[in-house]
């Protein structure tokens, strides 16, 4: 038997990431095609949900079998197409990315898929579009400008339905929130701020999960 701690935390780490995925549910092959392919046109493929939390929100969404959704923060559409997974028969996915440039790149993702009647895409601000969208939701994810969290927080509470689930990511923010923070670091402040006001509001029940870069699950009372 290997004996972990041996070897720099580093490896240690890199080889529990390995095992995790090994013994989770494998990347549908599609998703893999949209992985790969944001890897390869896009700066910052780092943003994309991956494989592991992919699987997670396709669980998450499984379980719930949501008729609504929302999430805000798009990036590649890799995210919305393990949320619409679940959809109920009827369902339907909003998202919300507000980089124009990435329009027609997530469109093609997201028309391939057998999810594309099902997901609405929205390009703008994130806070003007969830004002004009006249719906209930089962499910929310958030994951676009971190230093909005706390607004979309509040816009999108009151839409979410009792019972409802809010999942935000990156809420461990890279384990900066431990240290001293510069006064110009905007998303850390706001990662912070967010943290601290959904762990003190009694309207919902919460949980942090040390997936990738921190994952809050939220339930609405």
């Amino acid at each position: 038997m290997i004996q972990l701690e041996s070897f720099p935390q580093e490896h240690v780490e890199r080889t529990l990431d390995e095992y995790i995925v090994s013994h989770s549910e494998k990347e549908p092959e599609y998703l893999a095609w949209v992985n790969r392919r944001t890897h390869v046109r896009l700066i910052n493929p780092r943003m994309m949900s991956g494989h592991l939390q992919g699987r997670f929100l396709s669980l998450i969404s499984h379980m719930l079998r949501p008729r609504r959704i929302l999430e805000l923060g798009t990036y590649s559409g890799y995210s919305a197409l393990c949320l619409a997974e679940g959809l109920a028969e009827d369902g339907v996915l909003h998202t919300v990315e507000h980089d124009d440039e990435l329009e027609d790149f997530i469109r093609e993702n997201i028309a391939g898929s057998a999810y594309a009647s099902k997901i609405e895409l929205h390009i703008g601000d994130a806070l003007e579009v969830v004002s004009r969208l006249d719906e209930v939701f089962d499910l929310v994810f958030v994951d676009a400008d971190k230093r909005q969290y706390s607004a979309y927080y509040e816009a999108v509470l009151p839409k979410l339905r009792p019972g409802g689930i809010m999942l935000a990511d990156n809420t461990l923010w890279d384990g900066k929130l431990l240290e001293k923070v510069h006064p110009n670091d905007k998303q850390t402040i706001e990662i912070m701020r967010f943290n601290d006001m959904v762990a003190s509001d009694a309207r919902v029940e919460k949980v942090i999960l040390p997936l990738r870069d921190g994952l809050t699950v939220i339930r609405k009372k």
